[in-house]
């Protein structure tokens, strides 16, 4: 004698998932939701810049350039001036130009410390307006 009951135990019961993910689905939606009512925006009221107090009317004036080749000179004009030199030229621009700025391009060959004094008395005549040129 076969029992059919006997054989249908023995088979692994197959648990149907669908129904358990649309609970976690709906638990999670549940509290996505309450925790974006009650989190309450709070806007800051600051007052945001605008674009057109940034932007300068009038037109910039040119950079003077000054240039150090491989030796450690300094050029300015295609011309080797000495440091004297350079700082009444200097002055003279910043007195022309008083928002004009001062570019130093040295070569990659010029030791930093020749790049640093040069730089050094720049910004003791320009001031906050002397930068170095790169690539």
């Amino acid at each position: 004698m076969k029992f059919k009951a006997n054989q249908q135990a023995s088979r692994m019961p197959e648990p149907n998932l669908v129904p358990m993910m649309d609970v976690v689905m709906t638990v999670l939606i549940f509290f996505v939701i309450v925790s974006m009512t009650l989190t309450s925006f709070q806007a800051v009221d600051v007052p945001l810049p605008s674009t057109d107090k940034g932007i300068s009317k009038e037109k910039p004036t040119d950079p003077i350039i000054v240039g150090m080749n491989r030796q450690g000179q300094i050029l300015m004009n295609n011309t080797t001036v000495t440091d004297t030199q350079l700082a009444q030229l200097i002055v003279t621009y910043v007195e022309k130009n008083p928002k004009g700025t001062v570019v130093l391009k040295a070569d990659k060959d010029v030791t930093y410390e020749k790049v640093v004094k040069v730089l050094g008395t720049l910004r003791d005549i320009g001031g906050d307006r002397v930068s170095l040129a790169i690539e």
